[in-house]
């Protein structure tokens, strides 16, 4: 027996807030977690718009049944099953959302914000490594890198950048971890890289966002 692969057209969305313009002066590009969709994700960013700022969230390639056979649909960026292809497609998807966006679109007079959540940081670390998409500002908000942020993130890639990792101090997947010896490993890995905890668990409250901001 043997596999092959090939390469196909595919319908992929995304959500957007507010609308490229003169007055543009920041864009922000959201990646969901695992099981979620953009349109209820891209949602909690509502907070943070305003007329000189637009927002996207990509929605991962491969779309499922969260229970069973019917009822709630997440998405999900990758899986170990041809794990380096998924990437390469989320990425290739991710360069053409960008480019779609920013089109026609000065983008050394904006600043690009890039935000990763849960299964999303690996994902946006993955796509900035690429290097195919300018950016000024990472939130890794509660990631979890299992063979360090060095698998996925170059530090030269972000020394001139500005980069956060935030996390709740409840968060039900980071507390089976030593935080503290994980704290040390990203700040090791990415000196200047900016930790925020806050009181909650594996959510993105309101007034956390709007600190990033």
């Amino acid at each position: 027996m043997t596999t092959h692969n090939i390469i196909i057209p595919k319908t992929a969305r995304y959500a957007m807030l507010g609308q490229m313009s003169e007055h543009t002066t920041d864009v922000w590009f959201v990646v969901h977690g695992y099981g979620q969709l953009a349109p209820f994700f891209i949602k909690k960013f509502e907070a943070i718009l305003n007329n000189n700022t637009v927002i996207i969230a990509p929605e991962a390639l491969s779309r499922f049944y969260m229970e069973g056979f019917t009822g709630r649909v997440g998405a999900t960026w990758m899986t170990r099953e041809e794990r380096q292809s998924e990437i390469t497609d989320y990425v290739n998807y991710l360069n053409l959302v960008y480019d779609t966006v920013l089109e026609n679109t000065d983008v050394s007079k904006i600043k690009i914000h890039v935000l990763g959540f849960s299964q999303g940081t690996t994902t946006v670390c993955r796509w900035l490594m690429n290097a195919h998409a300018r950016f000024d500002k990472l939130i890794l908000w509660a990631g979890y890198f299992g063979n360090g942020i060095e698998d996925v993130l170059s530090p030269d890639l972000v020394t001139q950048k500005e980069v956060h990792f935030v996390y709740g101090n409840q968060d039900e997947f980071l507390s089976k971890i030593d935080t503290m010896a994980y704290e040390q490993n990203l700040t090791k890995n990415i000196p200047n890289i900016k930790i925020r905890t806050f009181e909650g668990g594996h959510s993105i409250p309101i007034d956390e966002l709007k600190a990033m901001v």
